[in-house]
Parts: structure tokens; sequence; C-alpha cells
């Protein structure tokens, strides 16, 4: 197995070397950084599996360059501070952070705050996915019914009837149905079902 890219992000440059140092001894791949600011581009160019960030408190810049990362290249992040206010931890957790650990960070339970991190972005991605799935298919069901209901009205037809036109028309044309269905709903004229 592959030893884990981790980008590591560290505001006090003389915790970074050491922190470095734990992860380069436990055998994963780390690219080190002191602003998080530059996180988006650091994770695009290195493309780390997973991203930690050290830091006292979780200050603006670093949850807006969280933000900014998890819009275009999530990643499981892990967050090393030394601030445990409950609005803190809101603040990172809605920024992206995963895992959220006060008082720094132990060379000895790095990998298994690692692997949790990992699986609890793995289950919330899925989550995300299958969300993102069923909108799509709530959204295309709606237009399906919207055209339905346009073909009943105007050519007066059955909900059966409209239902199969639309499907004949799809399948004809190598379209999906509600592909067909937007046509419908955005057309002049409805001829082009035959």
């Amino acid at each position: 197995m592959e030893a884990l890219k981790i980008l590591l992000v560290e505001h006090e440059v003389g915790r970074l070397a050491p922190l470095k140092a734990a992860l380069d001894g436990q055998g994963y791949r780390v690219e080190a950084s002191e602003h998080a600011r530059l996180l988006h581009d650091q994770v695009m160019q290195f493309e780390p599996d997973v991203v930690i960030i050290g830091v006292d408190s979780p200050d603006r810049d670093t949850l807006e360059g969280l933000c900014v990362m998890n819009q275009d290249c999530p990643r499981p992040v892990v967050m090393f501070s030394d601030d445990g206010d409950p609005q803190a931890i809101r603040a990172a957790i809605q920024a992206g952070v995963v895992s959220y650990v006060v008082n720094g960070l132990d060379p000895g339970r790095i990998r298994a705050v690692l692997e949790v991190a990992i699986a609890q972005f793995q289950a919330y991605r899925a989550l995300h996915d299958n969300l993102a799935d069923v909108r799509r298919e709530l959204e295309e069901n709606k237009l399906i019914n919207q055209a339905k209901s346009r073909l009943m009205r105007e050519l007066g037809l059955s909900e059966p009837e409209a239902y199969h036109r639309m499907r004949r028309h799809a399948m004809r044309h190598q379209q999906k149905i509600a592909q067909v269905a937007e046509r419908v709903t955005q057309a002049r004229r409805l001829d082009f079902l035959g």
C-alpha cells in the first residue's frame, strides 16, 4: 500500500519542522506549508490524501481557505488546535474540518486520527453524492410531470399516453426521458413528438 500524501499546514514555524519529522518518521509523504490562505492552490498542486492544519485557534483566513478548497478539491481535513472553544470547533467543522483535535498532535495517535478522518470524510462524501442523486432525480420527475401535464392539456392525452409518447421519442432519439420532458416544457410547438 502506498504511503498517504499529507499536506501539513502549520502557522508556527517552530512547530512545523518537528511535526513534519514525526509524520515522515511514520512513513507518510509530507508537503509542509506555513500558509493556510494558499490551501486551495497547494491542494491542487500536491493532491494530498489528507490535509493536517495546526493552529493555536482557527482564524478567519484559515477557515476561508478551507471553504474555498472544499468547493473545488475536497479532502479530509484534520485540525490540531489549542482552542477547545465550542464556537471555534463549530466554525472549523462548518468550513470542512472532519476531525478537530484539541491540545496538540501526539505522534502515537496520529495514524488512528487520520484513519478516522478519512473514514468520516468518505462517509460524508457518500451521503453528499447520494443526496445530489436524489435531488437530481426529484428535479427530473418534476420536469417529467410538468411535460406530461402540458401534453395532456394541449394534446388531450391521458397521463399514460403522454408518458408513453415522451418515452417513445426518447428511445427513438437515444435520449433520456428527462431531456425530452425539458424540451416539451420549453418548446413553442409540440409537433416534434410525432
